[in-house]
């Protein structure tokens, strides 16, 4: 009856079970006797009564396994009918714990709720679900809280599984009131209550601190996060730009008390921003399970080469915006604000993310704002001549070296190169047109190819690679 039911495929997964059974020494039938058949054939002068004993289990787990594997497939839910399966996209770990995340996945700063419209940011999330990104990416501070509402409009308007989804927010800046940011029991609750209203969701997968707050005692923290995990408004929570200390003592505090830790940091790795991501957070990952998600792999578009022949429309770098010259006011978490007619440009070089600095000609650090360095050495004219400046100036050689590593994309062998790295647990896009993401996507069929001569190769060309205490000692 099941046979006819199941029709060929029934019948194909019978001969398949079958095959397998026999494989092991067992027969179809007479499950009993096939174990003692099995280790009668296989039986050995130095096999004892334990070592039968064993044999015998591991006969009896394959059989387990052969049935559950027919049942799976007899009910489409075997492996090959999974998502990641489907659509060729990897899913890695979030840390230690068993959340599993696409090793791609979509994130909303600047983009939804600014840079692009709702429609396009419908099309982008359209694009990433059905290439197997299940992780989606957002905080209360991006787009003044629009940015939720958007990705929570598009998520209710698909009618997509919230089990098949993986949806991240971020915690500290959530108005201008001093109750309303930093990470006090009060904001964490009354702030994450508010990103669940704009998302029209029950609970996020992750909440993460956006950054450390010195005015919040790190057990206020610790407890708030596990209290809004164990009220189901989060399953996990995180860290965002937090040092390596710092996440060390919440797991510290967390275990102290009994409290639950954080399982992942967000931080920010590129070519250009190694040190965190290859030499603090692997240990890290291997003392206390803390995993790695990280942004901006192309360190704010700069890298792809866009902007060698100038500033494109609608690109980051033309935006109007305006660097924070104080910790208090970084209006959207980054160091990045909306207010003054500034160039978007001179925000970009002179005060975001790149790590390299003034000394690669690229910037100085966030904290710094803006100084007479910017203004002696135009912003358009560092951007188009970025490359040639200090020991980065291999970032052309190495584009130029793009097609004798067989990859069609620099975008995507920047980001495979993130990707190699198996201690990430999921790269987040900021993409802002659909041609972007589906290129960005392509660096799934690029893994593959960095190889350890690659990697290698790409590392002599940087020469820029971190080494830790352990490879100083060897």
């Amino acid at each position: 009856m099941l046979s006819a039911r199941t029709g060929a495929a029934g019948s194909q997964i019978e001969e398949n079970t079958t095959k397998l059974r026999k494989q092991s020494g067992l027969s179809a039938v007479g499950k009993d006797k096939s174990p003692k058949k099995a280790s009668e054939n296989g039986k050995d002068s130095s096999l004892g009564p334990s070592g039968q004993i064993q044999l015998r289990a591991r006969q009896l787990a394959l059989v387990r396994e052969v049935e559950m594997n027919w049942y799976l497939k007899l009910c489409d839910l075997s492996s090959e009918h999974t998502t990641a399966y489907t659509t060729g996209m990897p899913h890695r770990n979030l840390g230690k714990s068993g959340l599993r995340v696409s090793c791609l996945g979509l994130g909303t700063w600047v983009t939804f709720g600014g840079q692009i419209s709702d429609e396009v940011a419908e099309r982008l999330m359209t694009i990433a679900y059905e290439s197997g990104v299940n992780l989606f990416d957002t905080a209360e501070v991006y787009a003044a809280g629009k940015a939720e509402v958007i990705l929570g409009s598009i998520i209710k308007k698909k009618g997509w599984r919230r089990s098949s989804l993986v949806i991240t927010t971020k915690l500290y800046w959530g108005g201008k009131a001093e109750t309303e940011r930093g990470l006090s029991r009060k904001h964490i609750i009354e702030g994450l209550k508010g990103s669940l209203q704009r998302l029209q969701l029950e609970y996020v997968d992750v909440v993460f601190a956006n950054r450390p707050d010195s005015n919040t005692p790190m057990e206020e923290i610790v407890r708030a996060m596990t209290h809004v995990i164990n009220q189901g408004m989060a399953m996990y929570w995180g860290t965002s730009r937090w040092s390596a200390m710092e996440i060390m003592e919440a797991y510290s505090v967390a275990r102290q008390f009994n409290m639950i830790p954080p399982v992942c940091e967000q931080a920010e790795y590129h070519l250009f921003q190694r040190e965190k991501v290859e030499v603090q957070l692997p240990e890290l990952y291997h003392k206390i399970g803390v995993g790695a998600m990280t942004w901006s792999p192309l360190a704010c578009g700069i890298i792809s080469g866009k902007y060698g022949n100038g500033v494109p429309e609608s690109s980051r770098a033309s935006l109007k915006v305006c660097p924070s010259t104080s910790g208090k006011e970084s209006g959207d978490g980054r160091g990045m604000r909306k207010g003054r007619e500034e160039d978007g440009v001179e925000q970009l070089c002179g005060s975001l993310w790149l790590p390299a600095q003034a000394e690669h000609g690229l910037g100085l650090a966030v904290s710094a704002g803006f100084s007479s360095w910017s203004t002696v050495h135009p912003p358009r004219k560092k951007l188009e001549n970025f490359g040639n400046n200090g020991s980065y100036g291999g970032v052309y050689k190495l584009i130029d070296n793009q097609k004798s590593f067989d990859i069609l994309t620099r975008c995507s062998l920047f980001l495979a190169w993130c990707l190699r790295n198996e201690g990430v647990s999921s790269v987040l896009l900021g993409s802002s047109t659909p041609e972007q993401l589906i290129e960005n996507l392509g660096a799934i069929q690029v893994l593959p190819k960095m190889t350890t001569h690659v990697v290698n190769e790409i590392d002599n060309i940087l020469r820029n690679k971190p080494y830790s205490k352990k490879d100083y000692r060897s």
